[in-house]
């Protein structure tokens, strides 16, 4: 189902005139919880034309991504959650440890009187601090009153290096946006007295911040963030960032920054101290964020260095915006996808998914260079641009899958549209001498997968990728999205309806392997293991295009491919497409049934060197005419190779399939009025101009 425009595309015509205190007088936009400030343009640049005077903007704000906006703050929201309570539950128990360490009486063992003794040391002052210094031992602070108020005095001096490590231990409860944040506990020292707890630390880094927009909705509408470091290149906009934080009275979470964002994110290294012990490992990520968001102009491709360095390496979130779908979702400009990707485009019905999976391998193979991997949360194609959700660990185990986790896609995209794909390493499951236990081989893969031509058609096959073959979402963190919608207010986010009906989409596109027992994922090594059994998709039209025959309905299509045992559903980046788990001889045997029982075609019109001739088996008819072998095996050995004599066979056992087209069970059995797909609401939709600052 496709929607009309939503709110977000007319929130600029929304806007109302304010004065600010220096008499200016600006338009106000509200998006969420947040009002920004937008001076006019330029009188000696405006043009005529409603939609050019829009466009002609000082400090870039485009209200077609508040779709884009609203489902980021859901995602963050439902990330944080559980990543707070993870804190606090680490915090509760570095703080037992050192309560149950102070309290200990006489009776414990002499070694550990003396390590009490040697830390008690440490923190009086005098000729003792010193000493234990000289003697190469780590000087641990074991006072926590000591240490909450050093935490309190780096708070005050730096906003942005708040880390989680010396913070709260008190349980933090989930809010709604506009609700108070998250209250603070009182807990008691050893000296009995009472003292308040803030909860744990949680920062956000908006690289580009443009307006300023998503810091201050992240500030507003998240209840346990703790600081937002809002930064931009631009002095104007830097200017109109200071001016909207402090229209929002939020200076006290949000902090602007001026300069190039891989210089901020990479000047987070120099910040750091290497650990002395492995327990100061953590506190070494302390200044990291929990959450960076790119949404520039164009491609992300430049800030992916920059950002896996700058997140939290124990399960930080990164939020990617790519505009540049010129690039990465067709072929016109396959060099510079490579360039900023590492891979070439696909062509084809199934560009955007291919595009999708372009951008996560660029990423993951630029976190693994720094030992590190990534775990795609929510991968969606969204109008003209993509937006990617991934978790980052530090794993060097995780990092060896990535090879096997990488594949080549075979394009038929000059005749019938199938494709082949190829993983570049394979992950074999394999069981330890003793037969207990169960480790991973990473092994070379058998090549070539498939010949020069289409065994469908015979037409040329291209080549595309690497790109990434693991699953594009979690289903589980889109669960809890979808489960926290009916407690958001649509007043704050007003693309609701797309937001539910995109995720629900996009969950329902998962297809399931038929595995058996020992096939199931068992262990943690067994989820890195783990690839897109069926990735792409297809439409019917691309079919009867194929085969020069009137389109089948998607009900009928659906009906007969379920009729055979097959899973159907669709895909969340193009309306009416097909995602299925049959394979390319399967699909072109439903068709030709399809026009054998309702929709012949003329087959004195059809070129016998055209692929339409060989997807309808044309020449086999042809050859049972022949009164000697001899004339098929001249058309065999001109028109196919061995692979293909093979695929003949097979092909032979699929045409004995029996195919019905039954519309009931075609029909979608999924929740109704879920609005999948919108409709662009004018023309030209897509991004606007650079500002002029």
């Amino acid at each position: 189902m496709a929607s009309k425009p939503q709110n977000g595309d007319s929130a600029a015509s929304q806007a109302k005139i304010v004065t600010t205190k220096d008499g200016k007088e600006m338009s106000e936009v509200q998006e969420g919880l947040a009002r920004i400030l937008i001076p006019p343009p330029a009188k000696d640049t405006v043009q005529k034309g409603a939609r050019a005077v829009e466009e002609q903007q000082q400090v870039f704000y485009n209200p077609i991504q508040q779709f884009n906006r609203d489902l980021t703050v859901l995602a963050i929201k439902a990330y944080g959650e559980e990543t707070v309570a993870r804190k606090q539950s680490s915090m509760l128990k570095r703080v037992k440890r050192k309560r149950d360490r102070s309290d200990a009486g006489d009776g414990r063992p002499a070694k550990q009187q003396e390590s009490s003794t040697a830390l008690e040391s440490t923190t009086q002052p005098g000729p003792n601090v010193g000493h234990e210094a000289a003697n190469g031992e780590d000087t641990v602070m074991t006072d926590l009153k000591k240490a909450e108020s050093s935490t309190e005095e780096e708070s005050t001096a730096n906003p942005e290096s708040l880390g989680s490590e010396q913070q709260s231990t008190s349980a933090l409860e989930s809010q709604a946006p506009g609700n108070e944040g998250p209250r603070e506990e009182a807990t008691t020292n050893q000296a009995g007295h009472e003292r308040k707890m803030n909860p744990p630390k949680f920062t956000i880094l908006d690289a580009l911040s443009a307006t300023g927009l998503r810091a201050l909705r992240y500030a507003q509408e998240l209840p346990f963030v703790t600081s937002v470091t809002a930064n931009d290149l631009t002095p104007s906009a830097v200017d109109a960032i200071k001016r909207n934080v402090e229209h929002n009275g939020v200076e006290s979470k949000v902090v602007v920054t001026q300069g190039d964002a891989r210089v901020h994110m990479y000047s987070l290294l120099t910040n750091e101290d290497p650990p002395k012990h492995p327990r100061q490992q953590s506190q070494a990520a302390a200044n990291k964020y929990d959450v960076i968001d790119l949404d520039p102009y164009g491609t992300a491709a430049t800030f992916f260095d920059a950002a896996v360095n700058a997140i939290r390496d124990d399960g930080g979130l990164l939020c990617v915006t790519c505009t540049d779908s010129g690039v990465w979702a067709t072929h016109g400009y396959s060099e510079k996808a490579f360039a900023l990707y590492g891979g070439i485009p696909a062509k084809g019905f199934h560009s955007h998914e291919a595009g999708i999976r372009l951008i996560l391998n660029g990423l993951a193979a630029t976190a693994a260079r720094q030992g590190l991997a990534i775990e795609p949360l929510l991968s969606l194609s969204i109008d003209y641009y993509v937006r990617i959700f991934v978790k980052v660990r530090k794993s060097a185990a995780s990092v060896k899958f990535l090879a096997g986790k990488t594949m080549i896609v075979y394009n038929c995209d000059q005749g019938c549209g199938a494709y082949e794909t190829q993983l570049l390493l394979r992950n074999r499951r394999m069981t330890n001498k003793s037969g207990k236990g169960v480790f991973y081989k990473h092994s070379l893969q058998s090549a070539p997968t498939v010949d020069q031509h289409c065994k469908h058609c015979g037409s040329k096959m291209h080549l595309a990728g690497p790109m990434y073959g693991g699953p594009l979402h979690s289903p589980s963190f889109i669960k809890k999205i979808l489960d926290d919608l009916p407690n958001v207010s649509r007043d704050v986010y007003g693309t609701i309806p797309r937001i539910e009906g995109m995720l629900q989409t996009a969950l329902e596109e998962t297809l399931t392997l038929k595995s058996t027992e020992d096939e199931q994922v068992k262990t943690k090594e067994d989820e890195l293991a783990v690839v897109e059994p069926y990735p792409f998709f297809t439409h019917p039209t691309l079919l009867a295009r194929a085969m020069h025959c009137v389109c089948p309905d998607e009900e009928s299509f659906r009906g007969a491919l379920r009729g055979l045992g097959y899973q159907v559903t669709r895909s969340h980046c193009k309306p009416g497409s097909i995602k299925t788990d049959a394979p390319w001889s399967v699909l072109w045997h439903v068709m030709r049934e399809w026009v054998r029982q309702k929709q012949p075609v003329k087959v004195e019109n059809i070129s016998k060197t055209s692929p339409t001739y060989r997807l309808l088996r044309l020449g086999k008819q042809d050859d049972t005419k022949t009164k000697d072998g001899a004339e098929a095996d001249a058309d065999v050995e001109q028109n196919g190779s061995d692979d293909e004599k093979q695929a003949s066979k097979d092909d032979d056992e699929v045409d004995k399939l029996e195919v019905v087209f039954d519309k009931a069970l075609g029909r979608d059995n999924t929740k109704k009025g879920l609005v999948r797909y919108q409709i662009n609401p004018r023309e030209n939709w897509g991004p606007l101009s650079k500002a002029s600052g």
